[in-house]
C-alpha cells in the first residue's frame, strides 16, 4: 500500500518578466538568453508579493480539485530553500494561511530536487501508516537571490509554487518507487551563501554579489545530465519496468539543453519529456509541480500512465520519482 496522486495546482506571481524586459536591466538580448537556455520569459516577484500566499493559493487549488478541505490534511510537506524566514518552517507558513493546526508541518531542503524530495518524503511515511492524506509542495523564489547585473543567472530564474494532494491507497497506481541522491562535494557548482536581503527586481536595494546565487554553469551542466540520467534509470530498474515504457518524463525545468541531453543519454524521444521552461524559466522546486500540473491540464497524462519526475539541484541533489498514474 503506497501513495498516490490525486490533484494538482500552481500558482505565479503576478509579473511576467520577458527576455526583452531583462534588456533595460542588463548587457542581454532575447536571442542570447532563448540559444543559451530556452528561457523566452519566466514570472518574478515583486516588493510586496508573499510567497507563502502565492503557495497558499496552488494548494488550494489543489485541494478543490481533489474534493478535500485543508482540514483534511494529516501533514504538509514543503521542498523549498526559499523561506523568508531561518524559523518558523516555511510548511507552517502555509499552514496557517490554510486555516489548519497541529498536523505536521515541515520544509525539505533540496534545492531544485525540493519536490522530488519531498514527494519521496511523503510517500514513505504513508507506505509507514503515519498519514492517510498528505499536501506535497514544491515552492521557491529564486528571483530574489540573484545579482541582477550577472546576465549568467539572473536570466535563467523565475519564481512560482506548485502544490500535489497525496493520498494513501492500496492497488497498482501511485508512486511505484523513488530514488534520491547527493554528493556534498560539488556543493560550490550552485550555492548561495544566504539568503540575505530580498532582491526583486524593482527593489531599490541589491543584494551583495557575494551573497548571490553562485553557478559554475559548464561543470554542473556535465554532472546534472549524468545524474539525472543516471537517477532516472535507476528509478525505473528498480520497479522492474523498461524506461522505454514511460510515457512522460515531467523533469526539472533548469536549461533546454540538459533536457536535451538527458533525452538522449536515457534513449528517449524528445517528445516524451514535457517542457515548459520557455514559459516559467527555472522555477527550482517549483518547477516539477508547475509542470506535471501543466501536462494534466494538457491531458498528456492519462490513466495508468508511467510517469517518470526527475531533478537536479544545489547540494548537489539529484532524484527521480517513477508513478503510475
Amino acid at each position: 500500500m503506497g501513495s498516490r496522486i490525486v490533484a494538482t495546482g500552481r500558482a505565479l506571481p503576478r509579473t511576467l518578466v520577458s527576455n526583452k524586459d531583462l534588456e533595460r536591466y542588463m548587457d542581454t538580448s532575447d536571442e542570447w538568453i532563448s540559444t543559451r537556455t530556452g528561457i523566452r520569459q519566466r514570472y518574478t516577484m515583486r516588493q510586496g508579493e508573499s510567497l507563502a500566499d502565492i503557495t497558499a493559493e496552488a494548494s488550494k487549488i489543489a485541494l478543490n480539485r481533489a474534493g478535500m478541505k485543508a482540514a483534511d490534511l494529516d501533514a504538509i510537506v514543503v521542498g523549498t530553500v526559499s523561506s523568508e524566514y531561518g524559523f518558523p518552517s516555511f510548511a507552517c507558513q502555509v499552514q496557517t494561511r490554510l486555516g489548519i493546526d497541529t498536523i505536521p508541518a515541515f520544509d525539505v531542503a533540496a534545492a531544485c530536487s525540493g519536490f522530488v524530495y519531498a514527494l519521496s518524503v511523503a510517500d514513505s511515511m504513508m507506505r509507514a501508516g503515519d498519514f492517510k492524506r498528505v499536501l506535497t509542495i514544491g515552492t521557491d523564489a529564486l528571483s530574489t537571490m540573484v545579482d541582477w547585473n550577472d546576465r549568467r543567472t539572473a536570466v535563467l530564474f523565475g519564481d512560482g509554487a506548485g502544490a500535489a494532494v497525496m493520498v494513501h491507497e492500496p492497488g497498482p497506481r501511485g508512486v511505484l518507487t523513488s530514488v534520491l541522491r547527493s554528493a556534498g562535494q560539488h556543493w560550490n557548482l550552485l550555492a548561495v551563501r544566504s539568503t540575505g536581503i530580498r532582491s526583486t527586481i524593482d527593489s531599490e536595494v541589491r543584494r551583495d554579489p557575494a551573497d548571490s546565487i553562485q553557478m559554475k554553469g559548464p561543470e554542473l551542466f556535465k554532472i546534472a545530465v549524468k545524474s539525472i540520467a543516471d537517477v532516472t534509470k535507476q528509478a525505473a530498474e528498480k520497479a522492474g519496468i523498461d524506461i522505454a515504457a514511460v510515457d512522460l518524463v515531467v523533469p526539472h525545468q533548469a536549461n533546454m539543453r540538459i533536457l536535451s541531453a538527458v533525452a538522449e543519454r536515457l534513449g528517449i524521444s524528445q517528445e516524451k519529456v514535457f517542457t515548459n521552461i520557455d514559459r516559467y524559466g527555472n522555477t527550482s522546486a517549483a518547477s516539477v509541480p508547475i509542470a506535471l500540473d501543466e501536462a494534466l491540464e494538457q491531458d498528456r497524462i492519462h490513466d495508468n500512465d508511467l510517469v517518470m519526475l526527475n531533478a537536479c539541484g544545489g547540494g548537489l541533489t539529484w532524484g527521480a520519482n517513477l508513478l503510475r498514474w
